[in-house]
């Protein structure tokens, strides 16, 4: 079952907390604050809140994401496994899409202030096509732990034998390698 677990307690305290209790501060993240007033990042950056992050959202079937896009940038082509996303875009504007299991293109292109919905499981991107201004938006997800599966980096970065690859997108080899080397880690 690729959801959260329904809970039958309003909250899950963990074991190493039940003891001693808990208080307001259990319920507060209070990571994002760097981000208040900083400088725009120079590549694309996603600060994460979630169960691993922000053990209180146990159980609770929600979780966050604040996404900040230099000019130019793009969040590649991934899925969330395990929930839908719900963007909003806060500053600038992003061109966004998804593809259905018919393959079928959805895009939009967004401005700060709209909403789009990315269906669960659904491959999708987000590209702020602006060649000078910065995009900043926020994701909602419906699960504490939404995953994310990163197509380029899936499929070219983690050991797929080169023919495969090869054999699947009609191509060679040393294409291959040359997408492979694209994505390995700067030394």
């Amino acid at each position: 079952m690729a959801a959260d677990p329904d809970i039958i307690t309003d909250f899950v305290v963990p074991p190493e907390l039940v003891k001693g209790g808990i208080d307001g501060n259990f319920f507060t993240f209070t990571g994002m604050r760097s981000l208040v007033g900083e400088e725009p990042s120079s590549t694309f950056k996603v600060s994460k809140v979630g169960i691993t992050e922000f053990p209180a959202l146990n159980g609770q079937s929600v979780s966050y994401a604040v996404l900040q896009y230099p000019a130019g940038t793009t969040n590649p082509p991934h899925i969330h496994p395990r929930s839908t996303e719900l963007l909003l875009v806060l500053e600038g504007a992003l061109d966004v899409g998804f593809i259905d299991t018919t393959n079928k293109l959805f895009t939009q292109s967004l401005q700060a202030g709209d909403i789009f919905v990315f269906p669960k499981g659904l491959v999708h991107f987000q590209y702020n096509s602006d060649p000078q201004n910065f995009a900043l938006a926020i994701s909602a997800f419906g699960s504490a732990n939404a995953g994310t599966v990163s197509l380029p980096n899936t499929l070219f970065a983690t050991g797929v034998d080169d023919n495969v690859l090869a054999i699947s997108f009609k191509t060679d080899a040393a294409t291959i390698q040359k997408l492979k080397a694209g994505l390995a880690p700067k030394a």
